[in-house]
Order: C-alpha cells, then sequence, then structure tokens
C-alpha cells in the first residue's frame, strides 16, 4: 500500500505550494494602459489577469517612464513592462509574450481629405507627436522638424484637442490612446469631428515584451496570456477603456 502510494505521488504532477507575488515596473502614467493612482489600466490588468491564470499577483512599481528597465536591472523588481530596447537577457531577464500592442499611426480630420504615404505627404503640413516619436521615425519627421513645422508633447490629450480645433494637420499617436482621449474629451463636451487613420510603419509586437525574472512565472504568464486571449477577456479589458 505504501509502495502504491508513493508511486502516486511520484507520478503525479507538481503543484505549486505557493504562488507568487510579481512586483513589476511599469511607467508613471500612460493612459489607457497604465492609471497609478487606482492601479488600473488595459496594460496593467491585462497582466495582472494573465498573472492570476497561474495564482501570481501583480504587484506594480511606477517609475519615470525611462527608468523602468533600470529598475530591472538594479534589482529592484522581479519583471518589468518593456525593455525599451535594452536587453535585459544579461540581467537575468526572460521575455515574454506580448501583453499589448502599440500602434502608431497618423491622424487626420477626415474632412481635410489628407493622404500620408510618404514622408514628402507631411510637407507643409503642422504635426505634432508624442514625445521622442522623432527619435523613433527620424526617416519620417527629420525634415518636418528643421520646418519648425513639427512639436512634440507629453499631453496626449492636448494632441486631440488641437487637431479638433484645427491648430495642428496631423497627430502622431498610438490608435489606443487616442481613441481613449477622443472619448474622455467627447464626455465634457467637446465636439469630435469624424477623424481618418494613415498607418506608416508595421507595428512590432517583439519590440514591447515584458520582461520576468523568473523562467517559470514568464511561463506561467504566457500560458495566461494565450488563455485569456481565447477567453474573449483579453477584448473585453480593451472595450472597457476604448468603447463609447
Amino acid at each position: 500500500m505504501r509502495v502504491g502510494l508513493l508511486a502516486a505521488l511520484l507520478l503525479s504532477p507538481v503543484v505549486r505550494a505557493e504562488a507568487d507575488e510579481v512586483r513589476m515596473a511599469f511607467g508613471e502614467r500612460i493612459p489607457p494602459y497604465c492609471f497609478p493612482q487606482t492601479d488600473s489600466g488595459i496594460e496593467l490588468e491585462v497582466i495582472g489577469a494573465a498573472l492570476a491564470y497561474k495564482g501570481h499577483k501583480l504587484k506594480p512599481s511606477y517609475y519615470p517612464f525611462a527608468r523602468v528597465p533600470e529598475a530591472f536591472k538594479a534589482g529592484w523588481v522581479d519583471a518589468t513592462m518593456t525593455d525599451l530596447g535594452k536587453d535585459l537577457q544579461a540581467y537575468g531577464g526572460f521575455y515574454g509574450d506580448p501583453a499589448v500592442l502599440y500602434d502608431n499611426v497618423f491622424i487626420t480630420l477626415q474632412s481635410r481629405g489628407l493622404a500620408i504615404r510618404s514622408p514628402a505627404d507631411l510637407r507643409g503640413l503642422h504635426v505634432v507627436a508624442f514625445a521622442g516619436a522623432a527619435r523613433r521615425y527620424p526617416e519620417w519627421l527629420n525634415a518636418l522638424q528643421d520646418s519648425g513645422r513639427y512639436h512634440e508633447i507629453n499631453d496626449q490629450s492636448a494632441q486631440v484637442k488641437t487637431l479638433m480645433l484645427g491648430r495642428y494637420d496631423v497627430v502622431l499617436s498610438d490608435r489606443s490612446i487616442f481613441r481613449y482621449f477622443a472619448l474622455q474629451l467627447s464626455r465634457e463636451g467637446l465636439a469630435l469631428q469624424p477623424v481618418q487613420e494613415h498607418a506608416f510603419a508595421t507595428p512590432k509586437p517583439q519590440d514591447y515584451r515584458p520582461v520576468f525574472r523568473s523562467r517559470q512565472v514568464r511561463d506561467d504568464f504566457n500560458q495566461g496570456l494565450k488563455q485569456l486571449r481565447q477567453s474573449g477577456r483579453y477584448q473585453a479589458i480593451y472595450d472597457k477603456y476604448l468603447r463609447d
């Protein structure tokens, strides 16, 4: 009887006695992906739900965006939302699957009838973008910088306002970020005009992946993220922030 019980125990799957609390570095404020005041947002909810699938608990820590990977390198956190282009494998990092997709596009008022297919199509237009966009897309924006018709601002709600008021011709923004602020401003009474999106760069999901110090937690996260997508809950989280 004892031999049979021992054999059964040896053959049964190993169950984690205790799930991990995962301290993860996030940027200080990236609506609608991250709201530190309430520990909410698309990215926090997706990552938290994916980790919870295997019983882990997300514990977010917030840093200036540029410091996010540095917090991982310094050992202050167990994971980070992104590496910002710095390879964290040398610091014990295991890369997970992309939790969210940042998809930057040019956005114009539909009434303008503009077509943006090449950098030349931006000539003569006033463009406003998020901070650091020119470094990311120099082939599109360098000439604009030289002309004085290009500006970067941190307040991305202001991008929506200035486009609607005709102060700029083009906004460069992530689709979801623009959509979120447009909804918020509409609720505050700003009259929104129909817009047109102009895709100009192929989104690269692999450039924006969470990094974990534990291989096991990374694997658990990936399984949870897959289940989240299959169940429809992933889309439900997006809809919570981006639907009227």
